[in-house]
């Protein structure tokens, strides 16, 4: 499955950049196709909402058992994000993103600072149906709602983690659900113009801690991300 979804980004990626360097289409503010370029800000929430296991004879285990206040957080990051949208009217579209993001989740109350899952790799495949106003200006807000599906690559256990005796944490790849809204600027009648959209995403993955091929720990977070993004588009 993580084969096959990084192999459908890199197609998807391969289209987009021939779309927008193959001139078969004259740009058209009014064109079935649109292809944007952003600047992407992804901001995690990553708080545990449920331990769904815990075993308190693995060092993981027993040092967290003893505390009271056990929180994580996942970092932000800013990525290079690439869109295609089709047009089936100028009132209606649907939009797939393609980028990767890197985030480390770190902990937060009694385990604060505490370096916990590196290096996570996440496909955040998303699908959304959007609805555009047409205001008579270059100006177009849209709202937009589909499905994500975040596939998780390569992660590694933290170093406080590791110390802890972990060596090896799997997070799993789960489906959620996105809601979105922005506005498209035209800048001139080829087809240019410049993108502001946010999207708010709802989902819950799993983190799986192991010791010896031991489960010492299991937990459910809200990962929850706002993805903000600013960059140029073409229509044709």
């Amino acid at each position: 499955m993580r084969k096959m979804s990084m192999l459908a980004a890199a197609a998807l990626t391969a289209a987009a950049a021939t779309a927008i360097v193959t001139p078969a289409q004259a740009g058209s503010p009014d064109g079935k196709w649109q292809v944007k370029v952003l600047g992407t800000a992804v901001l995690p929430d990553g708080q545990i909402d449920k331990i769904r296991s815990i075993d308190t004879d693995t060092a993981l285990g027993g040092t967290l058992a003893g505390l009271e206040t056990v929180g994580t957080k996942a970092n932000d990051n800013v990525v290079p994000t690439l869109a295609v949208e089709y047009f089936f009217s100028n009132a209606f579209s649907v939009e797939t993103i393609c980028c990767f993001t890197q985030h480390h989740v770190s902990g937060t109350g009694d385990v604060a600072g505490a370096s916990l899952v590196d290096h996570v790799l996440i496909l955040p495949a998303t699908v959304t149906a959007k609805a555009h106003l047409d205001t008579g200006t270059p100006f177009k807000p849209y709202v937009g709602a589909g499905p994500a599906w975040f596939f998780v690559f390569d992660e590694k256990p933290g170093d406080t983690a590791r110390a802890l005796g972990v060596d090896k944490v799997k997070m799993s790849n789960k489906v959620g659900f996105a809601l979105q809204g922005g506005v498209d600027i035209a800048i001139n009648d080829k087809g240019l113009g410049l993108s502001l959209d946010a999207k708010k995403y709802w989902v819950k993955p799993t983190a799986s801690f192991y010791e010896d091929g031991v489960l010492a720990l299991k937990t459910r977070h809200d990962l929850d991300p706002w993805v903000l993004s600013a960059g140029v588009s073409y229509r044709f």
